[in-house]
């Protein structure tokens, strides 16, 4: 007889029911007789001043969930302004521009750093701009130019000038535990050759939420017949601890929180409403299959290698060319290239020049025709 077992037998007083006590499992129950459309649910937003709609960002689903969040809530007369991570603040007035239609889509891209500061596919977010812009709902830039945050993360707050500093909120809430706990879990995940100083992590994480919660909050205030839709990172939003507590705090108004419920277990304290989306897929897109030199000087894109299923390689393009032009687009940076290949499509043929250099004699232009992988 084991031990256990030995003391069980040897104590009378114990009832029966102590005896037979199991661990709670903690069970959740969810009724699915309450699992509702996306058109129930829009017509319970329109009393929100604030719908922040999280994402995970290269999740094509939840920024097709995100676009009918926004056009159900048009739809019924809503006012609205977009608020929206991917955007630094500093690029305000190119996006105005693209939404009052001063400028096209390329100059827009080009203009606000897109593929140099932000990167995951610009079809995935093509909907919601293009929605905004035909309806001339405004768009706006909520997170703090990287050049900051990227700092903070070498040098910390403490580390800035007087003119930096200025450009960050004032108003910094480090107390909250939970959040704070869930930053420590995250940093903790990176690998050991990534982790760095953990308050500077802390600082720019707090950086992030509170310059995107302060810029939402002082558009609400200065707006106030507007209802903003916030689309950012579930990260920044989930359990309230990111953006959402840090711009209640600053403007308290009517809220929720909309994430993608998929793979993860339904804690009510996480958000107000759970989506639960099929997963789709944007096209696949044509690639050239290079490798460009980004940090290289001189005219065009240099090239500086090839994936293992090149097109531009097969055709004859070779290390060391430069693409100077892209089908009908001159390249002088690498917005351009990404632009040309924007509505691209595997198995498509496109002409690409290149600038070679020779050991002797000038550089020559050479045209080649690039099958696209």
């Amino acid at each position: 007889m084991s031990a256990t077992s030995s003391t069980i037998a040897s104590n009378p007083d114990r009832s029966d029911q102590d005896q037979d006590a199991v661990q709670d499992a903690g069970t959740q129950v969810m009724d699915l007789a309450l699992l509702t459309s996306m058109e129930r649910l829009i017509d319970e937003l329109v009393d929100r001043r604030v719908v922040f709609v999280g994402e995970s960002h290269d999740r094509y689903e939840d920024h097709l969930n995100q676009l009918a969040v926004i056009q159900g809530l048009h739809a019924r007369g809503k006012r609205l302004a977009i608020g929206m991570e991917f955007f630094q603040q500093p690029f305000q007035a190119a996006i105005d521009a693209f939404i009052a239609g001063t400028i096209e889509e390329p100059e827009f891209l080009r203009r606000t750093q897109y593929f140099d500061r932000w990167r995951y596919d610009y079809r995935l977010y093509r909907p919601i701009l293009r929605f905004a812009r035909a309806q001339r709902i405004p768009v706006i830039a909520l997170n703090l130019e990287s050049e900051l945050t990227g700092k903070v993360g070498d040098v910390g707050i403490a580390g800035l000038s007087a003119e930096e500093r200025a450009r960050i909120p004032a108003e910094l809430d480090r107390e909250d535990h939970d959040y704070m706990e869930r930053l420590e879990a995250v940093f903790e995940i990176h690998p050991a050759e990534q982790q760095r100083n953990f308050q500077h992590f802390v600082e720019v994480q707090l950086l992030w939420d509170e310059g995107m919660a302060e810029c939402a909050a002082r558009f609400l205030a200065e707006h106030p017949d507007r209802t903003l839709v916030l689309l950012a990172g579930t990260g920044h939003l989930e359990y309230g601890q990111g953006i959402p507590k840090r711009l209640l705090r600053r403007q308290k108004v009517p809220s929720a929180i909309l994430l993608n419920g998929t793979h993860r277990n339904p804690d009510p304290a996480a958000a107000d409403y759970y989506l639960f989306p099929k997963p789709v897929a944007l096209p696949a897109a044509g690639l050239m299959g290079v490798m460009l030199d980004r940090d290289a000087t001189g005219e065009g894109m240099l090239v500086s290698g090839f994936s293992e299923e090149s097109g531009a390689k097969r055709a004859g393009i070779q290390t060391g060319d430069r693409i100077v032009r892209v089908g009908d687009l001159e390249v002088a940076t690498y917005a351009d290239i990404r632009i040309a290949l924007i509505d691209s499509q595997p198995g498509q043929r496109l002409p690409v020049e290149v600038q070679r250099r020779r050991l002797l004699g000038e550089d020559e232009r050479l045209s080649f025709l690039v099958e696209l992988k």
